[in-house]
């Protein structure tokens, strides 16, 4: 290649070189304004931050279920399973009311959160043949 070509072409680099730069540092900077903008024109977003330790957010309701363990997210139970999980819970627990019935994140199929006569509450796993395989006292 000739000098002038050369020059040419790293010239060509050179500039390139510095207008990726400065789009790159454009778009960051933008990035960065849009984290902390104020605008009201956005719809607010309905996703919860995780809390420190493992804890539920302040907000959480847990009977629309939502309670993710070991990569599983519980999900309320509709329709016939709801039906037959809420019955195997019922006969386990006599006298006992059935918060919410959803599938189980660790280890059971299924489960319902309950209150006992007494006011206490208490889990009852259900398997997936509609069988009570245990019950785990306390909130959780």
């Amino acid at each position: 290649m000739n000098r002038t070509r050369k020059a040419v072409v790293g010239g060509a680099l050179a500039a390139c070189t510095l207008l990726g730069g400065g789009i790159g540092a454009a778009l960051l900077n933008g990035t960065a304004n849009a984290q902390t903008s104020t605008s009201t024109t956005a719809a607010p977003s309905t996703a919860q931050p995780a809390p420190p330790s493992g804890q539920p957010p302040a907000n959480f309701d847990p009977t629309k279920g939502g309670h993710v363990a070991n990569g599983i997210t519980e999900v309320l139970l509709t329709g016939d399973t709801a039906d037959k999980v809420r019955a195997a819970a019922l006969a386990a627990v006599p006298g006992g009311t059935v918060q919410r019935v959803e599938n189980d994140a660790e280890g059971s199929p299924y489960e319902a959160h309950m209150t006992k006569a007494d006011g206490t509450q208490v889990t009852v796993k259900v398997d997936s043949h509609f069988k009570v395989t245990s019950m785990e006292d306390g909130p959780r």
